[in-house]
């Protein structure tokens, strides 16, 4: 995954004077869009988007300081709908406006070069996983469109659980038929810009299922067979889980056999009795490289 992270790396690069076309990062990196910027985020610590508009400011600066290139010239060149617009990005990037970069020269300036990623294992956290095949299954349950939060307790998710009714929770239990036997979430079609924990993402609260018929009051959502990464993790909730997904994205793709594949997350937990040592499993849908 590192050689394909650094492929798209190097499109990114070569297209920051163009639109970046980020259904070719999806091809490039072989998995989806979500899953790249949720990746990326991990491993670089900062947004696709930051990231992004760093290099073509950093690169918009050399421009400016080493050729006769205008502030009005370089800021179309690099995507920006005005001059105004590129000189405050320009100035809160720099510390200055664009039009005194040669003023600067004799000073410190700001740089910020291109990104190559390479693996290094942390440790610190023990990752138990196992790899199993599933048939094609269903959730079914109640959903809900929320913010996307990587960090803290999610209360629009919260407010979902809290408000299941108990004869839901009874249809749920009647067509549990599948492992774990127990409420489960379920995360997907996230929004574009999810990178920085913008925007939304469709949330699932149900029970995994192989029985086909209709559920009066509650929601379906048709899962294909794949290949799944079950990670389990026991503490602290929800850091030891978040954490776990960090690990999962930073660490353990990059030097596994397995790549992601554009599917629901699924996530379960079983107690909630011990804030401090909750046990919980990540699903994550993988194919092998």
């Amino acid at each position: 995954m590192l050689k394909q992270m650094n492929e798209a790396i190097d499109y990114i690069e070569a297209h920051l004077e163009d639109d970046i076309d980020l259904l070719e990062l999806e091809k490039i990196t072989g998995t989806s869009l979500y899953h790249f910027k949720r990746m990326f985020s991990y491993l670089s610590g900062m947004p696709l988007s930051a990231y992004i508009r760093n290099r073509r400011l950093s690169t918009a600066m050399q421009e400016l300081l080493r050729t006769e290139a205008t502030v009005t010239d370089t800021a179309f060149k690099y995507g920006y709908d005005s001059v105004d617009g590129f000189a405050r990005a320009f100035k809160d990037w720099a510390g200055f406006p664009p039009s005194e970069v040669k003023e600067h020269e004799a000073q410190k300036l700001q740089a910020f070069p291109k990104l190559s990623f390479q693996l290094t294992i942390q440790g610190g956290m023990n990752m138990k996983y196992k790899i199993v095949q599933k048939d094609a299954f269903a959730i079914v349950g109640v959903k809900k469109r929320v913010p996307i939060q990587f960090e803290g307790v999610n209360k629009e998710i919260e407010e979902l659980a809290g408000n299941i009714t108990d004869a839901q929770y009874e249809k749920m239990d009647e067509i549990a038929d599948l492992e774990p036997h127990q409420v489960m979430n379920a995360s997907y079609q996230f929004d574009d810009g999810r990178s920085e924990e913008k925007g939304y993402l469709d949330h699932m609260i149900g029970v995994l299922t192989t029985q086909s018929d209709a559920v009066e009051g509650l929601e379906r959502l048709e899962i294909p067979a794949h290949t799944w990464a079950i990670f389990s993790s026991k503490g602290a909730f929800p850091k030891t889980m978040q954490d776990t997904w960090a690990k999962i994205a930073s660490e353990w793709l990059p030097a596994s056999d397995y790549e992601l594949v554009d599917a629901p997350e699924l996530s379960f937990v079983e107690d909630y009795s011990d804030m401090e040592n909750v046990y919980s499993e990540i699903w994550i849908a993988v194919k092998q490289k």
